[in-house]
């Protein structure tokens, strides 16, 4: 991703910068960065920059339904290309609209701009109409914010923005720019000098921490390389492929980073976390050292933190410092980019290799039995419904590893994440630190946007659906031919899964009377054709490939396949909440463990 550098305006033989509004200075300062697609809405504060976007076709434009649209494009389009993600939002509602985005992208570490537009200066303070104080709101959710009060500080910015929120840990930055800067002309100087003191972000890691943890590598018994979303932000896939085959290790890829490491690859075990394989969970569990790359420690993968691997020594490489130790104590920490540490780790192996050689022999025995007694799978429905794991299982199938699924919150994104097979990077995008229902829909619109020669899947449920299918008009009139696929099981399944196992089946207002023995409110077939998409209904599973079949052949416009799904449906494994991951539970009364050997 570009970065500007620091110019000389005054030196000699240099011409006189040209005068242009601040709205100009906005569109020119996106474009000079490389920026090519935008997501918004207009309003009464963002006029201005929308007057000025009209006037010019460098930059694509999308008009979208809702600005928690926009901002879930934004990130879409940022997660499946690796550019930054652009999202504009008027002042007030609008702005705050966009929390939710932006919170989902801090959350995630997705390059995001949001550019939102902000009443007169003069007004400020006054609570005048439409005012809010989006600075102030997204400051604990946002790597940095701007306020810009001035037409002539515009480009720096812009530029300052976009830097940081594609460096270091990437992630959201907003710019909030008055009515009276983007009106008022100034001088346009490119490229701005960026005055960002504070901000340094460490890319290179220390040599002897990393020959630390090679040595660490060559002298265990039972080691594991702990993958997170980390490894494709800093696109190292590549690096960790050659690590991975160099030393022989195991390898688990969280939620954040399916595909950053082929499933079809003999090293793989699967995702760890609350709906992780059991050979993944419990390598992670009974391993003596872990390499975490660009992971967290989030508690969804470790359990009850206290109990969480041990006898491990913990290996902790992450770009941002602020992780190191933050949930467990890191033996060596390594702070640096996750693509630059991984070949370093890479040459310092081999190095320490040559005095002695790992032998991991007996771990891989045990791992190998896990997975022979523990296998990915499902039960068919009771009562004769569609299996969702069947339905997205064979989605995956028939599109392929070069496909792109973007999946809402809930049981069908956890079914997602299990049964579709991931080759590549980019390929799975999902809402994965704050859970955010709604994503789906408008994060495979930025896909698509991003990447408009690969098939682009909405993998959602109907809870989620219901949140965010307004935008299937933006891809409809924008002619953004996704595919949505609906896990239509009637209920908000991962809240009645929690209240089947946890609250003695007191299904407390989780039914959405989608289908099933009810009324379909709404129909999402009738929905589909009101929004000017292909709506297929699937009740069988004899219906499933040629629905999905017709939905891969259909390209002129959206597709949207309901299919009727068991309510009942669970999605195992599973980690209760609050305990060991030496407990997970392969189905509903087996917890296998390490006796199980």
């Amino acid at each position: 991703m570009p970065s500007p550098s620091t110019p000389n305006p005054s030196a000699a033989g240099a011409s006189e910068p040209e005068i242009i509004s601040g709205s100009d200075a906005i569109l020119r300062s996106l474009s000079k960065l490389g920026v090519t697609d935008v997501f918004g809405i207009p309003g009464g504060a963002v006029i201005p920059f929308y007057d000025a976007l009209m006037a010019q076709d460098a930059i694509r434009h999308i008009l979208v339904r809702h600005e928690q649209g926009a901002g879930h494009a934004a990130e879409g389009y940022a997660s499946a290309s690796n550019r930054v993600g652009v999202a504009i939002a008027t002042s007030g509602p609008g702005a705050t609209n966009l929390v939710t985005a932006i919170a989902d992208a801090y959350m995630d570490s997705v390059p995001l701009l949001a550019i939102t537009g902000q009443v007169f200066s003069t007004l400020m303070g006054t609570d005048a109409f439409q005012e809010a104080d989006i600075v102030g709101i997204t400051m604990p959710i946002t790597k940095h914010s701007f306020l810009v009060r001035r037409a002539e500080d515009i480009p720096a910015a812009v530029a300052s923005a976009y830097h940081i929120a594609s460096t270091g840990r990437p992630g959201p930055v907003l710019v909030d720019i008055t009515k009276d800067a983007q009106q008022n002309m100034a001088p346009f100087i490119w490229p701005p000098k960026l005055d960002l003191p504070g901000y340094r972000p460490i890319t290179k890691a220390h040599g002897k921490q990393v020959q630390a943890a090679a040595q660490l590598l060559v002298d265990a018994k039972k080691p594991v390389l702990y993958v997170g979303g980390g490894v494709i932000r800093a696109r190292a896939s590549a690096e960790l492929l050659e690590l991975a085959e160099a030393t022989g290790v195991p390898v688990v890829t969280t939620l954040m980073a399916r595909g950053a490491f082929p499933d079809s690859h003999t090293q793989h075990l699967g995702m760890p976390g609350m709906h992780g394989t059991v050979p993944a969970v419990l390598a992670l569990q009974e391993s003596d050292l872990i390499i975490s790359l660009g992971a967290r420690f989030d508690d969804r993968v470790t359990g009850k933190a206290s109990e969480f691997a041990p006898n491990a020594t913990i290996v902790h490489v992450d770009v941002d410092p602020a992780e190191i130790s933050k949930i467990r104590m890191a033996d060596v920490p390594i702070v640096g980019d996750a693509k630059d540490v991984i070949a370093d780790l890479t040459v310092a192996f081999a190095q320490a290799k040559a005095e002695a050689t790992p032998d991991y022999a007996d771990w891989w025995t045990y791992l190998n039995n896990l997975r022979e007694k523990f296998p990915l799978g499902y039960s068919e429905p009771a009562d004769g419904l569609l299996a969702p794991q069947y339905v997205i299982k064979r989605i995956g199938e028939l599109t392929g590893p070069e496909g792109i699924y973007a999946a809402g919150v809930g049981q069908h994104q956890m079914w997602a994440a299990q049964f579709i097979k991931y080759e590549r990077p980019n390929a799975w995008l999902n809402s994965g630190g704050a859970g955010t229902m709604g994503y789906s829909v408008p994060a495979a619109m930025g896909a698509k946007v991003a990447e408009p020669d690969r098939v682009v899947w909405s993998i959602d449920g109907d809870g989620c659906f219901q949140m965010t299918n307004q935008e299937l008009a933006t891809c409809t009139i924008n002619n953004i031919p996704i595919k949505v696929a609906i896990i239509n099981n009637s209920s908000l399944g991962m809240v009645r899964q929690w209240q089947t196992l946890f609250y003695d089946g007191r299904h407390s207002f989780t039914d959405l009377n989608t289908g099933h023995d009810t009324a379909m409110i709404p129909d999402f077939v009738k929905m589909a054709d009101a929004y000017g998409a292909l709506g297929i209904r699937v009740t069988r599973a004899d219906q499933v490939d040629d629905a999905i079949k017709l939905a891969l052949a259909t390209n002129d416009r959206p597709v949207v396949i309901d299919f009727v799904v068991s309510r009942d449906a669970m999605v195992w494994p599973m980690v209760p909440q609050g305990v060991s991951n030496s407990q997970v539970q392969y189905a509903k009364d087996h917890a296998p463990t390490w006796e199980e050997e």
